[in-house]
């Protein structure tokens, strides 16, 4: 099972360069057939990108989330804080193995009309 991720052109960058080993959020999917993360890369690229294999999810408080990744998280503190303020628990999404896409292309080649605020599964 693979899901569809939003994420921020410059973290895009970030993830396939090795940068960025962990792809944080709020809230993370339930099913743990998923094994892929597709990129769809915001505006003003609007495309898919690639995909990575996750290879874990580490969910804590985010205080002991930003000591575990940090090191690899791409973001500096304040954006990390900023992100995460007034929340008891986060999530990081480890990065296994990442390919970008030689041909990018939009969310309509996969009968998606618009991005996910979150995520969605995809089939």
């Amino acid at each position: 099972m693979r899901i569809l991720l939003s994420i921020k052109p410059e973290f895009v960058k970030k993830i396939f360069s090795g940068e960025k080993k962990y792809e944080f959020r709020k809230t993370v999917f339930k099913d743990a057939s998923v094994k892929k993360v597709v990129i769809y890369a915001c505006k003003p690229v609007s495309k898919i990108v690639g995909e990575f294999s996750i290879d874990t999810i580490i969910e804590d408080d985010p205080k002991i989330l930003w000591k575990r990744t940090h090191d690899y998280s791409g973001i500096n503190e304040a954006i990390f804080k900023e992100y995460f303020k007034g929340k008891e628990k986060g999530y990081a999404i480890k990065v296994k193995k990442c390919e970008e896409y030689s041909q990018p292309f939009p969310l309509e080649k996969l009968g998606i009309k618009c991005a996910p605020q979150s995520f969605m599964y995809l089939n």
